[in-house]
């Protein structure tokens, strides 16, 4: 691969045979090509990578059908990325603060299923 674009869905293979490093880059060059200030773009450029490569492994977590129903709900794709980052992040803040790990992945896919565009715009007004 040799570019990045949110708003595109980029080819699974090629996407699955890149260097996780390099896709980390990938998604920082896109931000700061765009203009993109953020407070860690490392940070945020994983969290892409995270999402992408759950997306990118098809039926094997339900972030694919989440990604597709929240555009046909009206995000861009970016924004749908955006919003299931966010549920991601929430999910390992719990692991992190010491939530049970029992089930954890389970409670993640049905905060995905539930996840609508209308929630995750009512976040940002």
């Amino acid at each position: 691969m040799e570019t990045y674009d949110p708003l595109n869905a980029p080819d699974p293979d090629e996407w699955q045979s890149t260097d996780e490093q390099e896709r980390i880059i990938l998604v920082v060059d896109h931000h700061r090509e765009a203009g993109v200030e953020l407070p860690n773009e490392e940070a945020h450029a994983t969290i892409h990578v995270i999402v992408e490569n759950q997306i990118a492994a098809g039926d094997e977590t339900p972030a694919r059908e989440t990604l597709g129903r929240m555009i046909r709900e009206g995000l861009d794709r970016h924004d749908a990325i955006h919003a299931i980052g966010n549920v991601l992040v929430g999910y390992m803040q719990e692991l992190a603060g010491g939530a049970a790990a029992a089930g954890a992945n389970e409670k993640y896919n049905e905060e995905l299923r539930k996840l609508t565009a209308a929630e995750w715009l009512d976040g940002f007004r």
